[in-house]
């Protein structure tokens, strides 16, 4: 598959995923079960991390393509600001989601977890760019979008969870952890590789 493939199907993944928080955010009668729970029991947060996690999923993919990013640079420049605010308010928000989430205390500590290393990615790489250093500020941003992708990866492992007859309750603690864990450890790997092979 070629890095454009690549760009095409995580992009048509990150806006379908994208709009699935738009819908839940503006039409409350489209709401799953488990959704509405959420936002019953905290309702400002749920519009919070949803609204802006919204945000920060459709930016994405258009801020990683290096066509747009070198052509369009000034746009780049208020989407960049647009997504790490975003993000700031969406892991703050989802922060404070996580330790009311399903689950028990596994799924608080995965959630809450992925919440932290999602701000403090984003931070450092505007911490990065703030101090001129591009390729660190590159390398910031690719994590802090693995982690923006969890909400891809959590649909996809949990309509597998789904499909494989798996109870929610057994399933969704460890999906707090899965849904996010691989996605930094496979930055890390392409990182290396990308290194070891320069």
């Amino acid at each position: 598959m070629t890095q454009r493939t690549m760009w095409f199907v995580m992009t048509l993944l990150a806006i379908g995923t994208a709009g699935y928080a738009l819908i839940n955010v503006a039409v409350p009668s489209m709401r799953q079960s488990f959704v509405v729970n959420i936002f019953e029991t905290s309702p400002t947060m749920a519009y919070l991390h949803l609204g802006f996690g919204f945000i920060a999923m459709f930016c994405g993919p258009f801020q990683l393509n290096q066509y747009l990013r070198t052509r369009f640079i000034r746009v780049h420049r208020q989407l960049g600001k647009l997504y790490i605010a975003s993000v700031f308010i969406s892991a703050i928000s989802g922060f404070f989601l996580a330790l009311e989430s399903y689950g028990g205390l596994v799924t608080h500590v995965g959630f809450a977890m992925m919440a932290v290393v999602w701000f403090v990615s984003t931070a450092m790489a505007y911490y990065s760019i703030m101090k001129g250093s591009i390729a660190e500020h590159r390398k910031w941003m690719i994590r802090s979008y693995a982690l923006t992708l969890a909400g891809v990866t959590l649909r996809i492992y949990l309509g597998l969870g789904v499909a494989s007859g798996l109870q929610f309750s057994e399933f969704y603690p460890v999906l707090s952890w899965i849904c996010w864990v691989p996605n930094i450890l496979i930055v890390e790997w392409l990182f290396l590789y990308k290194y070891r092979s320069t």
